[in-house]
């Protein structure tokens, strides 16, 4: 009897984090972004904690998004 190994070809793929987000900030009149990944919390942390960190971590990249609105936020389980 002979075995078959299959192994994957394709380039390993990073694994992916426990929640999708999706976090759009728009200046009025000026401009709009959208972010979207995926994050893990902590076993503590709150949807509101993800936000705040969300939103902290855009706005020390790109500062002028500061006083942006929220034009949508979610934060879903990543999984179907």
């Amino acid at each position: 009897m002979s075995s078959t190994t299959v192994q994957n070809a394709s380039p390993a793929v990073p694994p992916q984090g426990t929640h999708h987000y999706v976090l759009t900030l728009d200046l009025p009149g000026r401009m709009a972004a959208t972010w979207t990944g995926t994050i893990t919390p902590g076993a503590k942390d709150t949807r509101h904690d993800l936000y705040v960190f969300l939103r902290k971590h855009v706005t020390a990249e790109l500062p002028e998004y500061a006083r942006a609105n929220v034009a949508f936020f979610s934060l879903e389980p990543n999984r179907l």
